[in-house]
């Protein structure tokens, strides 16, 4: 450690800059100055000629900004002579949001918005700030890791964002052994217990005074959910999750995807159109389970197209039942369909917090009981785990989820289609309510 950053950094900042691995994983607690310590180290190695140059993106472009203000700090207690520093956004010919330092020596420190694009034909340091909330991780990391093939450094920071992401399976996998990265954790009682509230009070607090701010800052957040994933580095767990990964994974199979055997087939259709996806899940009932035989995924289709995918499947040989998500937008294609293929091959479902909560369950049992397989596939996976049953303050239950292309549309394909095989009546929507509503939704057009 030199004797010029002691005076600046608190110890848990200090084993950072010290940990010389190719690649770190920071898992944080919010505000305890993780960014100020990286954007001392990556001008740090500019400086020294470790790196041509440094590859930083965060969650949101004023993040990147005020990194790159941090670097001017550090710039000039280097003394270093910088030869450009533009601290107002550049828009690249792919609309990308830059920020630049560029150095005398020939290296450069880009702060980029958060976009998988920036980084393509990239060779450099690459730093990935406050990762589990990029909008797109696969995306990015797809894009950022091949820039340090060649030897430069990696860092990951991030507090949690939830078990169903690629940063959570970063820290579990290394935790594990799988990965030989260097894990670093600071938890806001650690940081608070190496000097972060006496930094903030400006005075130097006994353990009792430390003890006694955690306690009022933990009272200010309100929401313990809230406080564990912010502050703990304890990412809102498994115990959340209505599908644990584990049930998932025993139902998952490779290449069961494909062309029926035969067999009867249901299907469940979950309508999306501006920003979810629409999604029609093929099942083939075989000796008592059920096996996905298609996930069929469209994204901003136009109706008409909708509707040509939906019929096609409606007419299939030995297609015997379909549920249709009747909610909203998808009540005229439901109503289509009824029309044009009957009641005993078609059920109209309106999305009610009680029939979620009964077609979640449904598919739950079934991947209980080993009676439902599903494909082996990323999206799927992650999709089905997103979903979280939550209690409210009033007592209701309803089931939110949210993956990284829409709202758990294959979550709710897969229950409809579940829910067609085992039949258990109709739930609670008719045809004529249907038309009724339709009728009404059309008046107020």
């Amino acid at each position: 450690m030199r004797k010029i950053e002691k005076p600046y950094f608190l110890p848990y900042q200090r084993r950072w800059l010290t940990d010389r691995h190719r690649v770190k994983l920071w898992e944080k607690s919010r505000r305890i100055g993780a960014t100020y310590v990286q954007s001392y180290e990556d001008v740090r190695d500019a400086v020294a000629g470790r790196v041509p140059s440094v590859w930083f993106s965060s969650a949101d472009e004023s993040a990147a900004k005020e990194y790159i203000l941090l670097c001017e700090t550090w710039i000039r207690l280097f003394n270093a002579v910088a030869k450009g520093l533009d601290i107002d956004a550049i828009t690249d010919q792919r609309g990308i949001h830059v920020y630049t330092v560029t150095f005398c020596a020939g290296a450069k420190i880009t702060a980029l918005s958060s976009n998988p694009k920036a980084f393509r034909s990239k060779g450099g340091k690459v730093v990935l700030d406050e990762f589990a909330f990029h909008a797109d991780q696969d995306a990015m990391w797809a894009a950022a890791r091949p820039c340090v093939t060649w030897g430069y450094p990696l860092r990951i920071l991030s507090t949690h964002n939830g078990c169903s992401c690629r940063y959570y399976r970063f820290t579990e996998q290394i935790k594990k052994g799988a990965l030989d990265w260097s894990l670093h954790s600071t938890p806001l009682a650690l940081a608070v217990s190496e000097g972060l509230a006496d930094r903030i009070t400006n005075k130097t607090l006994s353990k009792d005074e430390r003890e006694a701010w955690i306690f009022a800052e933990r009272a200010a957040v309100g929401d313990e959910s809230a406080w564990l994933q912010e502050y703990c580095c304890i990412p809102e767990g498994e115990t959340t999750a209505f599908l644990p990964y584990e049930m998932i994974d025993k139902a998952s199979r490779p290449d069961i995807l494909g062309p029926p055997t035969g067999h009867d087939l249901f299907a469940g259709v979950d309508i999306g159109r501006a920003k979810d996806l629409t999604v029609i899940w093929t099942l083939e009932r075989v000796a008592g389970i059920s096996i996905t035989r298609d996930v069929l995924e469209l994204a901003r289709a136009p109706f008409a197209k909708q509707r040509d995918a939906l019929f096609s499947l409606l007419a299939r040989p030995k297609m015997r039942r379909v549920c249709i998500d009747a909610t909203g937008i998808g009540m005229q294609l439901a109503e289509e369909a009824l029309t044009a293929f009957g009641r005993a091959q078609v059920e109209a479902v309106t999305f009610t917090a009680a029939v979620k909560e009964q077609l979640a369950h449904t598919l739950k049992r079934a991947l209980e009981d080993a009676s439902l397989l599903l494909p082996a596939a990323h999206a799927v996976r992650e999709d089905l785990h997103s979903v979280r049953r939550v209690t409210t303050s009033a007592g209701n239950v309803r089931f939110d989820g949210r993956s990284t292309d829409g709202h758990a549309d294959r979550f709710w394909a897969a229950a409809l289609a579940q829910h067609a095989v085992i039949d258990p009546g109709p739930l609670p929507l008719t045809a004529s309510s249907l038309r009724r509503e339709s009728s009404r939704l059309l008046a107020n057009w």
